[in-house]
């Protein structure tokens, strides 16, 4: 009998590192998904050759490409529509999402800083580790939070936590915040998968 898995909806804008870490998980038995659907806003990422080589779905729907963010957003809704998608998660996306009116399961997003500090439109990548760096933290690390209707806002899952080294530059912190974030979204992943299989 095939064990029953949530159907995991991704989506991207870069290098698909966060992808490749869910596939890596999916060979080793830990994610109870199947990747049904990737979505990524831009062409020309190494994220949308990862999905090519997995063999998985994948749709390039570019923000530029629409004329406004409701629109955008209505051409990813539809394409994901049939894919029948029970979890959404967005991995490394840098648009705007709003949740499809026909889905009804989580939108989760991970963010490589401690939320509430350091999100919000533009903060992303290298610019948060800097602003880390820049406020003098000793901590940062990753939340996985609900996605809502403002950037980086909305009710946080799950946090990781790392220190911030002496000597630490944006390079070797992000190194770092990335690691757990390897570790963390994974497991949100399968809790929020596992609660959809149990129901």
């Amino acid at each position: 009998m095939t064990q029953r898995r949530a159907r995991l909806a991704v989506l991207l804008s870069g290098s698909g590192r966060t992808l490749v870490n869910f596939l890596e998980q999916l060979d080793r038995g830990f994610l109870p998904v199947e990747i049904v659907g990737v979505v990524s806003s831009r062409g020309d990422v190494r994220g949308v050759d990862v999905a090519h080589d997995a063999g998985l779905p994948v749709a390039v729907i570019r923000r530029r490409d629409h004329a406004d963010t409701a629109a955008h957003n209505q051409a990813i809704a539809t394409w994901l529509e049939p894919l029948r998608p029970e979890i959404i998660a967005l991995a490394g996306y840098l648009c705007y999402f709003v949740r499809p009116d026909w889905y009804a399961g989580p939108v989760v997003n991970i963010h490589p800083a401690l939320l509430p500090r350091h999100g919000g439109q533009g903060m992303y990548g290298d610019r948060v580790h800097a602003a880390v760096l820049a406020a003098g933290e000793s901590e940062s690390g990753c939340t996985v939070h609900h996605v809502d209707d403002e950037y980086d806002h909305g009710r946080v899952i799950a946090q990781g936590r790392v220190p911030v080294e002496p000597g630490d530059d944006v390079h070797t912190l992000a190194d770092r915040v990335f690691a757990a974030e390897c570790d963390l979204y994974p497991r949100v992943l399968a809790d929020l998968a596992r609660e959809i299989i149990d129901a």
